[in-house]
């Protein structure tokens, strides 16, 4: 008799037979996806550099965008938490306009200055672009769920350059303390074949400068441990203020385009009064600075406030990159009260903030590992773990179902 723990080798090699060539397809639809968005936002972000006075036409931009999303995108508006939903408890296909439709505002979002992200964005394309091949290979619903975490973590990987944290992003962002592991090789090839694809469209990663690392010493884990556990606070922090004040403009205001309207009006003034522009689009070019050179001790307090602020009144885009900025930075200001090297600290800063807000710590130390090489890895984990362990069962993704928590923390109901 055949167990589930010993799988008959005809049965293993027709699940590989079927999810090679569909992972595989689901790859180069989103790493294509991913390609062609970064390319957009690239150009967004230049133009906006060149001429600042798009600054103040962002409340125009956001009553645009929502409006387009209320004539055509009322079934896709949540994004990220329908792709969730949707794999938790199948009911209907994601329609495909979801892809266009968020590409088009991350984009918008961009070129006028709001401070949002872009893993949203590609997530939701290589969700809603795998999900298409429901209908053209009559999936079941079985299938369907690992086609929907393939392509979250294509989407995931493509953007960022990291196909092995988009692999296991894909299974670990679905619940807390939990993972779908029979969607593992599905998401890896999917992931693998996005990055690859992506690449061969000319696509090109941030890299960033981390340095010689200080060596394992009494001191050195313990500070890590402190500081993940300061980051976990602030990613917990950053999705509790991100909900309040997305739940507060939906009480306020009842028509939705003119949420993101009045938040783009606070937005450019503050922007403009207080000489924010630092914290606008996706700030690359200051989080490179924070492994490099000492920064403002308030840089990620001023980011996390002008992203809370533009995803909280309803612009478009993902919530990861602003992350990393807040971490790289909050990183750099505690380098020199733990005695931990800056780009260190920035480093960790940088993946576990988004470990602790997302619930990812794995994907998140696979990322480290990926981006700043493998000497990092026992600091990325430290700080990864103690980041999850330290946010709370809050997150930025609020259809994230509670598998066994956390220890610690008191489970509420779902």
């Amino acid at each position: 008799m055949k167990t589930d723990n010993n799988p008959a080798p005809l049965a293993l090699a027709r699940h590989l037979a079927k999810w090679t060539p569909l992972a595989l397809l689901v790859g180069a639809l989103a790493g294509s996806a991913s390609a062609l968005f970064l390319f957009a936002l690239d150009w967004a972000t230049a133009t906006r550099l060149a001429h600042p006075w798009l600054l103040f036409l962002l409340p125009v931009a956001g009553f645009a965008v929502g409006w387009l999303y209320l004539l055509f995108g009322s079934e896709v508006e949540a994004g990220n938490n329908l792709l969730i939903d949707e794999i938790h408890d199948p009911k209907k296909v994601i329609p495909l306009r979801m892809a266009p439709l968020v590409l088009g505002g991350t984009v918008v979002s961009h070129l006028f200055g709001a401070s949002v992200g872009r893993e949203g964005t590609a997530v939701q394309m290589g969700g809603a672009l795998a999900d298409q091949l429901t209908h053209v290979f009559r999936l079941g619903h079985d299938d369907r769920r690992l086609l929907l975490m393939a392509g979250m973590g294509a989407g995931f990987a493509s953007v960022f350059g990291t196909p092995l944290a988009g692999a296991v992003f894909g299974i670990e962002v679905l619940a807390i303390g939990r993972l779908r592991a029979q969607g593992l090789f599905a998401c890896l090839v999917a992931a693998l074949a996005a990055d690859r694809v992506a690449a061969l469209w000319g696509v090109q990663h941030t890299h960033y400068a981390l340095g010689a690392l200080p060596p394992l010493a009494l001191w050195t884990l313990p500070a890590v441990a402190a500081a993940g556990a300061v980051f976990g606070l602030a990613g917990r922090l950053f999705a509790a203020c991100t909900h309040a004040l997305g739940g507060w403009m939906k009480r306020r205001v009842a028509y939705a385009p003119l949420r993101p309207l009045l938040g783009g009006i606070v937005i450019a003034g503050a922007a403009w009064v207080l000489g924010g522009e630092r914290y606008l689009g996706l700030g690359i070019p200051t989080i490179q600075a924070a492994f490099l050179q000492p920064l403002a001790p308030w840089d990620f307090a001023g980011k996390l406030v002008f992203t809370v602020a533009s995803l909280g009144s309803g612009f478009k885009g993902g919530e990861v990159t602003p992350l990393f900025y807040i971490g790289a930075t909050l990183g750099n200001a505690l380098a020199p009260v733990l005695q931990l090297p800056f780009p260190l600290l920035a480093g960790l800063g940088f993946v576990a903030v988004f470990a602790g807000a997302a619930n990812t710590p794995i994907a998140s130390t696979l990322m480290a590992v990926e981006l700043f090489g493998g000497e990092i890895g026992v600091y990325a984990a430290l700080a990864c773990v103690l980041s999850w362990l330290c946010s709370g069962h809050s997150g930025i993704y609020r259809a994230q179902r509670r598998g066994r928590g956390k220890p610690g923390w008191r489970r509420k109901p779902d």
